[in-house]
C-alpha cells in the first residue's frame, strides 16, 4: 500500500524561520531518518529522486478555488496554520501499521510541539468495477 505522510504546519513553519543551531540539527537527523527509509526500501522514488520535501510558508503559495467553470485564484498565506502541510513523504509500506512504527521513529520536524498524518492513498482495488 502507498501513503502520504505530511508534516503538519506550526505557526514556526509559517513565519518561514526556525533557530539556529535546531535547523542545522535537524536537518542531519531528517537526513539520517530519510536514509534509514530509502535503505528500507520504503521511500518512493520518481526517477532518482525520492518523493519527499519541505514546503515554503502558505504565504509564497497560492489557491485555485473552483465552481463550475469558474477559477478564482487566492494568494496565500492561509489560515489555521495547524491545518496546512509544511511538508511530505510518499511511502510504501506493507500496512498502516508499518508506516505508523516508521512515524514514530522520525526526529521532531518542528522546534516544538508538532504532527505528522498518514494517508492511505486509493489503489484502483478500492472502487467499484464498471459494468
Amino acid at each position: 500500500m502507498y501513503v502520504m505522510v505530511f508534516v503538519k504546519a506550526t505557526e514556526d513553519s509559517e513565519k518561514g524561520h526556525f533557530p539556529e543551531p535546531w535547523t542545522s540539527q535537524m536537518m542531519e537527523a531528517m537526513d539520517r531518518f530519510n536514509q534509514e527509509l530509502i535503505d528500507a526500501g520504503i521511500m518512493v522514488f520518481a526517477g532518482d529522486m525520492p518523493i519527499a520535501q519541505g514546503l515554503k510558508p502558505s504565504s509564497q503559495g497560492k489557491r485555485v478555488a473552483f465552481d463550475g467553470p469558474g477559477r478564482t485564484v487566492i494568494d496565500g498565506p492561509f489560515a489555521e496554520a495547524r491545518e496546512l502541510v509544511a511538508g511530505f513523504w510518499l511511502w510504501k509500506v506493507k500496512d498502516l501499521d508499518e508506516a505508523v512504527s516508521w512515524v514514530k521513529r522520525c526526529p521532531n520536524p518542528m522546534p516544538g510541539p508538532s504532527e505528522i498524518e498518514i494517508r492511505p492513498l486509493y489503489e484502483r482495488s478500492d472502487f467499484p468495477e464498471n459494468s
